[in-house]
């Protein structure tokens, strides 16, 4: 698949199976993340990857938060099971610095750059993957767990694996809709 037609096909598979990129295939995955966009050279990125024992652990997180959230039965269990609906999972964070030319929001774009980077890095591969975000994203306890303070923010989490279904057509989009000439 050449770049063009990645970008233009670009669609989340959301069901993922084992195996999840190893090797030099995680390893090129991490990289693309290290070549997103980043003004100043700051590298305002950090990738916490789960897998094996991590899902289990991001699993507990999650529960945990949902729990101290008041969240029923139901949602504490959707809670822990998320982290199991593939078999890695990438929290991506944007560990932001200040600085006097590059705004703290800049970062955190960046961060996502390198989240989306890492997607495709992976579909280029033959894997698949989801990017979500959610609420447990902002949780006290979730930021905590991963270390995430200050302006810093879990931009998302990258879920990584082999596709386990058909991927969906990437709806065609009129681009009128979307862009403007000045």
């Amino acid at each position: 698949m050449d770049a063009l037609d990645l970008l233009l096909k670009r669609c989340s598979v959301p069901r993922l199976a084992a195996p999840a990129p190893s090797g030099e295939a995680l390893e090129n995955i991490i990289q693309a993340g290290l070549r997103a966009p980043d003004h100043g050279a700051l590298t305002p990125w950090q990738f916490v990857i789960c897998e094996g024992d991590g899902l289990t652990r991001l699993s507990t997180i999650l529960a945990e938060a949902a729990q101290a959230n008041g969240a029923d039965e139901t949602a504490v269990k959707n809670a822990k099971n998320a982290p199991f609906r593939a078999p890695m999972v990438v929290a991506v964070i944007a560990r932001t610095r200040v600085h006097d030319k590059v705004p703290t929001i800049d970062q955190h774009i960046s961060a996502g750059c390198a989240t989306h980077a890492m997607q495709m890095a992976a579909v280029a591969q033959g894997y698949q993957g989801f990017w979500r975000t959610g609420a447990f994203a902002y949780h006290p306890a979730v930021r905590e767990a991963l270390a995430v303070e200050g302006d810093d923010h879990i931009v998302g989490f990258l879920y990584l694996g082999t596709p386990d279904c058909a991927a969906a057509n990437a709806p065609k989009r009129d681009t009128s809709q979307f862009v403007s000439y000045l």
